[in-house]
Formats: C-alpha cells, sequence, structure tokens
C-alpha cells in the first residue's frame, strides 16, 4: 500500500503500517495534511519529497508514541493525553491535585462524553453560568460556588483546549473567545478579641496539636502549607523565633511534597511570646515521648513536623481546613476559613497599633504595599481610632479649662 494518497485538492492521507493485531488484521494509522504552499503544489517533484518528509515525521511519531489521532477523539479522551504529556511534566503537583478535583467533579462530567472538535463557545458559557447558580456546589452546602472556583474552571479548559490546538487536533479554542469570570472578592471579617478568646477557651478540650496549631496560625500568621511544614529544627528555644523555611502545599497518602514557601520574602523569622513558647514546649516533649513509645513503628522519614499523624506521617494538606471547619461549627462559632486565621492574627496586631511595616514581615508579604491592599480597612479604622483618642484628650483639657474660667 502506498505511503499516501491524495484525497483532495491540496490534501493528503498519510498512512503507517504497524503490521498485525493478534486477531490477525492489520493495524494502520492514518493523518490527513493540507498542503497550502502554491510553490510546492506546483512542482511536482518538490511535492513528492515534502509528502516523503511528512510521512516520516508522521511514523516517528507513531513509534516514539506521541502521536495524537484526532478522530472521534472524545473530551475525556483528550484529557488522559494532556495530563501525561504536559499536566504532569509543566504543572505543579498542588496545581495538578486542584485541576483533578476540578475536572472529577464538574468538567468532565459535562464536556467528557463530547467529542473534542465538537464543543463550542456556547457550551463552555453555558457551562460557566450553571456553576454561579444556586445548587452547583457538590459538598452539600447551599448557594453557588464562589466565583474563584468558576474562574478556576475557566482556567483549566482554556488550558486544555490551547494545547488541543497547539498540537493541532482542534482548529480553534472554543474558550479563547469566552470572557473570563471576574472574581468577586468578599470582604474578609476576621475574629475580634471575644471571639479570639472563646475560640482558645474551647481548644482546650481538642487534641494537643489542633489546639496548637490553631494557636500558632493565630499568633504568628503563619499559612496552612507553612504550618504543615514546621519541622521542630526550626524553632530556637533559646531566642523564641520560628524559622520558616519550608511548606507542604500538597500531601497525598505516600506522597509528600516539602519545598520552599511561597516567595522569597515568605521565609522569614517569626517571633513568639513567652507564653506561647513555653507551651509550644511543652507540646514538644510530649511530641518526643509520643514517637518513643511508637519506636521502629515511626513513618516520619527524615521528617519530625510539628504538626503529623502519631506515627510522624504528614497530614493530608487539607485536613486544618476540614477540622477547622468541623471545630467551629460544633461549637456555634461564626463561620470563617482557616487561612483567615492569619487576617485575624493580623487584624490583632493592628488593632494593638504595630506598624505595617512589621505586621508585613510577620506575614511574609512581599512588600508592605500588598499589606496595606489586604488589610486597608483594618488599618483606617485603627487610625480613626487613635483620631478618637486626640479627641478625647483635647474635649478633657477643654472641660478643665471651661472649670477653670467658672472658678475664677
Amino acid at each position: 500500500m502506498a505511503n499516501y494518497r491524495q484525497r483532495g485538492k491540496n490534501s493528503w492521507e498519510l498512512t503507517v503500517s504497524l503490521g498485525r493485531g493478534a486477531d490477525g488484521k492489520y493495524i494502520r494509522r492514518t493523518k490527513t495534511i493540507v498542503v497550502e504552499d502554491e510553490r510546492i503544489l506546483r512542482a511536482p517533484k518538490r511535492l513528492e519529497t515534502y509528502l516523503d518528509h511528512e510521512w516520516l515525521k508522521f511514523k516517528e511519531e507513531i513509534e516514539a508514541g506521541s502521536y495524537i489521532a484526532p478522530a472521534k477523539l472524545t473530551f475525556s479522551q483528550f484529557v488522559e493525553i494532556w495530563k501525561e504529556k504536559y499536566a504532569i511534566k509543566q504543572l505543579e503537583r498542588k496545581t495538578i491535585y486542584n485541576y483533578q478535583v476540578n475536572l472529577n467533579l464538574r468538567i468532565l462530567p459535562a464536556f467528557g462524553h463530547l467529542q473534542l472538535d465538537q464543543i463550542k463557545p456556547l457550551h463552555i458559557v453555558d457551562f460557566l453560568e450553571s456553576l454561579g447558580k444556586d445548587g452547583s456546589r457538590k459538598d452539600k452546602k447551599s448557594g453557588a460556588l464562589s466565583s474563584g472556583t468558576v474562574q478556576m474552571n475557566h482556567r483549566i479548559l482554556k488550558n486544555i483546549f490551547s494545547r488541543a490546538v497547539e498540537w493541532k487536533v482542534i482548529k480553534e479554542n472554543p474558550v479563547a473567545e469566552v470572557k473570563k469570570p471576574k472574581v468577586v472578592h468578599k470582604e474578609i471579617i476576621p475574629y475580634d478579641e471575644d471571639e479570639v478568646r472563646a475560640m482558645l477557651q474551647a481548644l482546650q478540650k481538642e487534641p494537643y496539636h489542633w489546639r496548637m496549631m490553631i494557636t500558632l496560625a493565630l499568633t504568628t500568621g503563619m499559612r496552612r502549607g507553612e504550618l504543615l511544614g514546621l519541622e521542630w529544627k526550626h524553632i530556637d528555644w533559646e531566642s523564641g523565633v520560628i524559622d520558616v523555611q519550608q511548606s507542604v502545599p500538597i500531601s497525598l497518602k505516600g506522597e509528600v511534597i516539602v519545598k520552599e514557601p511561597k516567595t522569597r520574602n515568605s521565609k522569614r523569622k517569626v517571633a513568639l511570646s513567652p507564653s506561647v513558647l513555653a507551651e509550644l514546649r511543652d507540646y514538644y516533649i510530649y511530641r518526643i515521648k509520643e514517637r518513643n513509645v511508637i519506636g521502629d513503628a515511626w513513618q516520619g522519614g527524615d521528617h519530625f513536623f510539628v504538626f503529623s499523624h502519631a506515627d510522624g506521617r504528614a497530614f493530608h494538606h487539607e485536613r486544618p481546613y476540614l477540622w477547622f471547619r468541623q471545630f467551629i461549627k460544633k461549637n456555634g462559632f461564626r463561620y470563617i476559613r482557616f487561612h483567615d486565621l492569619r487576617h485575624t492574627s493580623a487584624t490583632l496586631l493592628i488593632n494593638q497599633g504595630v506598624h505595617a511595616k512589621l505586621i508585613s514581615e510577620r506575614l511574609g508579604h512581599g512588600s508592605i504595599t500588598t499589606t496595606m491592599n489586604i488589610y486597608g480597612h483594618a488599618l483606617r479604622s485603627a487610625d480613626q481610632a487613635a483620631a478618637e483618642k486626640f479627641e478625647n484628650l483635647f474635649n478633657m483639657d477643654g472641660k478643665k479649662t471651661e472649670k477653670k474660667t467658672r472658678g475664677s
């Protein structure tokens, strides 16, 4: 059989034979190419050389296992190819995890069965619109998904279809012309001092490790991944300082990713109050005894995380969030996210009159501008409270002056 044959005015079908299969039938792979260069089409010898070259390239792709056959390829099938040839090699492990969660929960049920080239922009628009409606959540909560989650689904789809265009599986990306959904940032309302006191009281009845994790989250402003990545070797007992050196952005069964924190500024030193340091020391003694009892059953490897399972295994990266959600529900506290403990920490410092520059360094922000943007409202409120103190001072002076005048 010829390696290629003409199918249209300027299109040819390339064929590569892979021999006989187990059933005795020949296995062939085909690919249609279009020649648009008129100079090649007008010169038979040049056209033959070009087609031979394209056929050899096609044959090499098949033999290397890199050829993607577009015929009747479903979205679900292409996602597997995308993961193998792009996601695993180019994306961070945590990003892959988050993408996979959204693919399994939302995207694949909607598009998995459709052929890749049949998905049009209107399908994408309808899908994103459905995510913003009540009942779109998969966690049994009422209401719609957050605008951030809707935008993430748009980003995932755009990434997948961009690779399909790049690899010439389809001609156009149906997501390219679909406007990116806007993210509506909800106002952060962290706990006030009374709520923090109530929560600390309720924590006394909780397991030791959770009590200490929430205490550190409140008093240091450390991120969840930074708390999960914290090891005992990062604590200077003499100076009472935590050296934030690493983070655990993702931890699954049998796989723990330990890496440097979010940004260059995230590597920082955070001072502890004497009482928190003393409590942390007691917890350290508790963990050492716990490890000694476990003995050879210890599974922490080279890491001795401050917060982990009793046998040293790292917590799943979502476990603090899930535990905290149940804790506040059980105790009837106002709902905030685990990450909002970080915001609570910053706001408490602002209310105590701590300078924004020091707060910025403590939180590991890239610049004080980031701190000002996030906590601008709290800083303005603190500034107003400071102004009112002057008002009270001058009012008192005014009253004293008035009394003096009357008595003279």
